[in-house]
């Protein structure tokens, strides 16, 4: 019997389906070969052209690991804004249910009211400024086409950048005079509330330091009987249930708020550093590179936004009167920044910008 030619072409045609099928099983999963395909460009994009240094091939080797840094912030910005309020709330119940009592048993009436005025005052200032600095915007640039000058093109969000301007990745938007984004505020430290940010810092620090001395004497009594009674297997007394609490809760606010404490001031005492040279936490680094590399031709570089250290306080602070030392810094207070944030003097003077 005579083979037909159709028949050969149709075997010929389903060992070729057969094969392509097969070849199709054995194939990578799609997310394995756009992350295979990825590292092959991030490779080849090191060795693109002369230009290419150090900053740019540890920008793209870790590009993976901020990238995942700035996801994972981002997605748990409420979890470290709810750790915040549960850490200062459970130090405010032992403040008011063990170290209150404490006070006015056994200090005199001119003791109590101070404690009563400041401990209440240093609450206030804490509670305003972690509020103001979470809700307050940090200043965005306009989106639409403006007349305002700026000093380079943002290369994510193809924009145009004014001075002191950077993009944030957790935010995925470019931050007027940013300083950082910071996880415990769930927001980006700009123009806008950089003021909220020190202030709750700094106020947080002391009301750490006012616990941790105030509670001091208390933690030492109950921190050395439980060391005696380990050591020593001395007989425990009676203690109620409350008793036991107490116990363990005067250790745990010294212990919290003596780390916090220090943890915080040194933060606050480094950003206090910054506010007096006039330049953010990323202008510190930006200026440290410039500095090498005018001192390489000799040259002395010159922050052209730091207006001397008192200067730099006041439009800080936006002091323009010397009542608002008080009204202003000692007391709440949510008067706007001295600029807009979008245009800046770059020429410092020597005289007072804000007279006081």
């Amino acid at each position: 019997m005579r083979r037909c030619p159709s028949s050969v072409l149709h075997l010929m045609r389903y060992v070729r389906l057969r094969s392509c099928a097969r070849r199709g099983k054995n194939r990578l999963p799609l997310w394995i070969r756009e992350t295979w395909s990825y590292i092959k460009l991030l490779v080849q994009s090191l060795c693109f052209n002369s230009l290419t240094d150090s900053d740019v091939i540890f920008d793209s080797i870790f590009e993976p690991v901020f990238w995942t840094v700035d996801y994972v912030t981002r997605w748990f910005g409420m979890v470290f804004v709810c750790l915040v309020v549960i850490l200062t709330t459970s130090i405010l119940v032992i403040a008011y249910v063990v170290l209150l009592p404490l006070i006015l048993n056994t200090y005199s009436p001119p003791w109590i009211a101070w404690h009563i005025c400041y401990g209440h005052w240093n609450l206030i200032m804490i509670a305003f400024h972690y509020y103001k600095a979470a809700k307050t915007s940090p200043g965005y640039p306009p989106m639409e086409k403006n007349d305002t000058p700026f000093v380079s093109v943002c290369k994510k969000c193809i924009m145009p950048k004014p001075a002191r301007t950077h993009h944030c990745g957790i935010c995925n938007r470019c931050i007027l005079k940013m300083d950082h984004h910071c996880p415990w505020l769930n927001n980006c430290v700009g123009h806008f509330n950089h003021r909220y940010f020190f202030s709750f810092c700094l106020f947080m620090t002391l009301g750490c330091v006012y616990c941790s001395i105030s509670g001091r004497n208390l933690f030492v009594i109950h921190a050395l009987f439980i060391l005696l009674k380990t050591n020593y297997q001395t007989p425990a007394p009676a203690y109620t249930f409350k008793d036991k609490v107490i116990n363990k809760s005067i250790i745990y606010m010294w212990v919290l708020t003596s780390t916090v404490g220090v943890a915080l001031g040194a933060l606050t005492i480094w950003h206090a550093i910054l506010i007096s040279r006039g330049e953010t936490s990323i202008e510190r680094h930006i200026n440290s590179k410039e500095t090498e590399r005018m001192a390489k031709w000799g040259k002395v570089y010159k922050n052209p936004f730091n207006y001397g250290k008192l200067n730099n306080w006041k439009i800080f602070f936006g002091v323009e009167k010397r009542s608002h030392w008080v009204t202003r810094v000692l007391l709440p207070s949510g008067h706007t920044p001295h600029s807009d944030g979008l245009t800046w003097s770059i020429f410092p003077i020597k005289k007072d910008l804000i007279p006081v």
